[in-house]
């Protein structure tokens, strides 16, 4: 059985990879060009059980069509990671919601048309951003659920990458929810959606790390690159989970019967910037004085951070790894790297 993973250069999906491999899974990893393809065979040390399809344009509605006519026999599972992050220009149109969306429909039309009767699981890395609606949102009184929907709209953008990457997310879930729903008599796969919401952690490979964190981890980055005195960018609270915790999920949500048909959000906890800051001031003594201290200053408290349950804890099984752990790991990586130098 192998399993297809696209985006399989990203953060949370080289885990994916390494965790699939680590099973004894046969890998068909898909990336946007040849140099990407050749550094996962790389870094991944030309594992046999690893095989990379470079795809140039996710936003081609035959795009993974190349990809089944090579493979289709051999594929059981769908992982579809791949989907931009906010981004700058205003075209959000072309950079946010074709790639997600038409990516989205173009892997789920190409397991149709090619293995409508072998793929058994499609599992979907949608977003918290996907159940959003900022104007309900107050900072920690807002519960999330997993049965809402982020109601913007690009129309609501105005210059705002973020809220582009939110409507992209949602519209990208929605026509794979569709799409099931259109073709229920023609597929035999289930389909399950996970929503992480801010991903922390090391990068799998530390040299990724060089040069500076990824998007999620940029909060991180923003209190470890701070001054003695300065402020925190942004002291309000969010909702974290773990890189690896979520790169897991996407094994259990394949293997987990209970997984089908359901979205399921990722969440381990509430934290803040002052969280982010008391970790890095109490955990790296190096960098006491060097760094913000924030407006409340202390020593890190587990039991302050308001953790929340989903179903995804019952259903997949899941043991998140705590704030603390998640920071630390990161910077430490990030500080061997020389991220602060």
């Amino acid at each position: 059985m192998a399993v297809l993973v696209t985006g399989a250069n990203g953060f949370i999906a080289k885990y994916i990879v390494n965790d699939l491999l680590n099973e004894g899974y046969d890998v068909i990893g898909v990336v946007r060009s040849q140099a990407k393809a050749d550094l996962l065979i790389k870094q991944f040390g030309g594992n046999p059980h690893l095989v990379m399809e470079v795809v140039n344009d996710i936003t081609l509605l035959d795009a993974f069509d190349s990809v089944f006519q090579k493979h289709a026999k051999e594929i059981e599972i769908i992982l579809h990671c791949a989907s931009p992050l906010p981004s700058e220009g205003n075209d959000y149109e072309k950079t946010h919601v074709l790639p997600a969306v038409n990516g989205t429909v173009s892997v789920l039309e190409a397991a149709k048309k090619y293995a409508a009767q072998t793929v058994k699981r499609v599992v979907i890395t949608s977003s918290v951003a996907a159940v959003m609606d900022p104007a309900k949102h107050d900072g920690s009184t807002f519960i999330l659920d997993e049965n809402h929907w982020c109601p913007l709209t690009l129309a609501d953008a105005h210059g705002n990458s973020h809220t582009a990457y939110m409507v992209s997310k949602t519209k990208a879930e929605r026509a794979a929810w569709e799409f099931l729903e259109a073709n229920r008599k023609e597929v035999r796969f289930e389909l399950a959606t996970l929503l992480p919401v801010y991903v922390f952690g090391p990068q799998l490979f530390k040299e990724d790390a060089v040069g500076g964190l990824n998007y999620s981890n940029g909060q991180i980055q923003s209190v470890l690159c701070s001054s003695p005195g300065g402020e925190l960018e942004d002291n309000t609270f969010k909702n974290f989970v773990d890189v690896r915790d979520v790169a897991r999920s996407h094994l259990l949500a394949f293997q987990k019967a209970g997984a089908a048909g359901k979205r399921l959000l990722l969440c381990k906890s509430l934290y803040s910037a002052q969280d982010l800051a008391n970790i890095l001031n109490e955990r790296f003594p190096q960098l006491k004085g060097k760094i913000a201290e924030g407006p409340n200053p202390g020593k890190y408290d587990v039991n302050s951070v308001v953790t929340q349950h989903f179903r995804a804890e019952e259903i997949l099984g899941l043991k998140y790894k705590t704030l603390e752990e998640s920071v630390y790991e990161t910077v430490s990586q990030a500080l061997e790297v020389g991220l602060r130098t």
